[in-house]
C-alpha cells in the first residue's frame, strides 16, 4: 500500500487518470483478498477510468499520498451504482470514504441520474450516508440485476443492496424500459 498521510493533511477528491490504475488495483486487491469485496480485474478498471475517483491526503507542501477509490457506474437513466469503493486501511474512520461517495453523487446529480445504489458489506457505513437497506429479492431495479447476472457470485450472493434517492433531481423523462433479457426469469 502506500506511505501513511500526516495527520494534517487535507484531503482531495478527483477524477482517476490512468496513473492510478495500479493504485486502485492494489486497493481493491487488498479488499477482496479478505473477502470485503468483489476483486476487479486491472482490465475493468483501465476500461471504466471515467467511473473511478480518487482520494489522495494532501501535506502542506501540497505532496499528494492515495487514500482511496470509489466509482460511479450508471447502470440506467434513472440509477447508477456506486462501486469499487476502497479506502487504504490506514486512514479508515478519516472522511476519505464520505468524501468519494460525495463525488459520486455529485456526478449523479450533474449528469440527472435520481438513485444511487450499492452492494456492500458495509451498510452502517452507506446508511451514515444516506442510504436505505432494500430487500433485494424484491426491490431491485431491472438494471441491477443484469449486473448481477455477470457476477461469479450471483448464484450464492450475500452482499446487501442499498439505494439513496437523491433529493432535487427529477426522475428523467421517456426513459425506455431495460430489455427485458436483462431480468432474470421470474423478477417484475
Amino acid at each position: 500500500m502506500t506511505a501513511t498521510p500526516p495527520a494534517s493533511a487535507h484531503l482531495r477528491v478527483r477524477p482517476a487518470r490512468a496513473e492510478d490504475v495500479a493504485a486502485i488495483f492494489e486497493n481493491i486487491g487488498h479488499w477482496a483478498a479478505q473477502g470485503k469485496m468483489l476483486v476487479r480485474p486491472m482490465q475493468n478498471i483501465f476500461e471504466n477510468l471515467r467511473d473511478f475517483y480518487v482520494a489522495e491526503a494532501l501535506d502542506e507542501e501540497g505532496n499528494a499520498t492515495f487514500v482511496g477509490n470509489g466509482a460511479l457506474h450508471i447502470l440506467w437513466g434513472d440509477i447508477a451504482e456506486v462501486r469499487g469503493l476502497a479506502v487504504v486501511p490506514h486512514v479508515q474512520t478519516r472522511g476519505v470514504g464520505r468524501a468519494l461517495v460525495a463525488a459520486c453523487e455529485a456526478e449523479a446529480r450533474r449528469v440527472g441520474i435520481p438513485t444511487l445504489f450499492a452492494w456492500t458489506y458495509s451498510v452502517a457505513f452507506f446508511e451514515k450516508c444516506g442510504f436505505t437497506l432494500i430487500d433485494k429479492s424484491r426491490e431491485l431495479h431491472p438494471r441491477v440485476w443484469s449486473e448481477c447476472l455477470r457476477c461469479p457470485f450471483f448464484g450464492g450472493c450475500n452482499e446487501n443492496g442499498l439505494i439513496k434517492r437523491l433529493d432535487g433531481v427529477p426522475m428523467p423523462q421517456n426513459l425506455p424500459e431495460p430489455p427485458p433479457a436483462q431480468v432474470p426469469p421470474g423478477i417484475r
